[in-house]
């Protein structure tokens, strides 16, 4: 037996004529019939009484037909569904975020997948520093990376989202925080709050050279994994941080942000994926990534 027994049986069943069921089909009629035969051979049961005037269904053949439409519109679903992801238009897609971007540009990416890509489950890892998602993207647990560069691993392809400036976020009440902006050599006498990541974290790394470019080495309180807990610690007077501009979106109570000087310093947000692969669900969800990102840019000033 093979599917088109199936879908020849159905054509009769439901015309109750052989010759519009051969037309519907697109065969001709005396094949048609040789087929019903062979299918009513191979169960051993009639499934469909024939007269000069008229065909019609056996109670055999009522309830085989219920069964054979159930699983003819499975296989016909199933069909489409196969061609939906293929197409990436369907299926499911992680996406790793760092802290700052998990804030600013997450919310507006996950709307804009949901409303262009309906058919595409989004899964979110957020707060997740670049070393933890590059080992992610590697081992397959997300399928687009949202963080900050350097990327040297061959294996990965990326390209750039935005840049966003650098911030120093300062207690409420601190000497600094009417200043209409800090220089790094300002900060010496501080003590900071930093990304953890076994010396790896990008953030730290850009506060590291920042400082001894200043002449100075970072006095570090307190390394944490998440940029909410750091910027609660500053919120709490342990220390200072430095911070991505979208972090201040945050708004938690008791931290003031500050532009650091000069305006050139900043750090840049990309989008990572696997080179080898580039799926189009990937490519899809890229593809709404870059207008996001592109109306939010256009919309910024200064």
């Amino acid at each position: 037996m093979e599917l088109r027994h199936l879908r020849y049986f159905r054509a009769v069943a439901e015309e109750l004529h052989f010759g519009r069921a051969a037309r519907r089909l697109h065969i001709a009629q005396p094949p048609l019939s040789q087929q019903i035969r062979q299918l009513e051979q191979e169960l051993d049961v009639e499934l469909l009484t024939r007269s000069t005037r008229k065909v019609e269904l056996t109670e055999a053949g009522v309830a085989y037909l219920k069964r054979v439409i159930a699983i003819l519109d499975s296989v016909d679903d199933a069909s489409r569904q196969a061609y939906r992801v293929a197409s990436g238009i369907e299926g499911q897609l992680a996406i790793g975020c760092v802290g700052s971007a998990t804030y600013s540009l997450l919310p507006q990416l996950v709307r804009a997948l949901r409303e262009e890509l309906p058919g595409i489950e989004v899964s979110i890892r957020g707060e997740m520093l670049a070393p933890a998602q590059i080992t992610a993207l590697l081992s397959g647990d997300i399928d687009i990376a949202l963080l900050r560069p350097p990327i040297d691993h061959p294996g990965i392809a990326y390209e750039s989202v935005r840049r966003d400036r650098l911030l120093v976020a300062v207690p409420a009440g601190h000497r600094l925080a009417s200043a209409d902006s800090v220089a790094f050599d300002e900060l010496r006498d501080d003590e900071f709050i930093v990304h953890a990541g076994q010396g790896r974290s990008v953030m730290s790394g850009l506060l590291l050279s920042a400082a001894v470019g200043a002449g100075f080495r970072p006095r570090i309180r307190h390394e944490v994994e998440e940029t909410s807990t750091l910027v609660t610690l500053v919120a709490a007077g342990v220390g200072v941080a430095i911070v991505p501009a979208p972090t201040a979106e945050l708004g938690i109570s008791g931290v003031t942000y500050r532009p650091l000087r000069p305006a050139s310093l900043g750090v840049d947000l990309v989008a990572a994926w696997l080179q080898d692969a580039p799926t189009p669900a990937i490519g899809h969800a890229l593809a709404v990534l870059r207008r996001v990102t592109r109306k939010d840019n256009s919309g910024q000033t200064g």
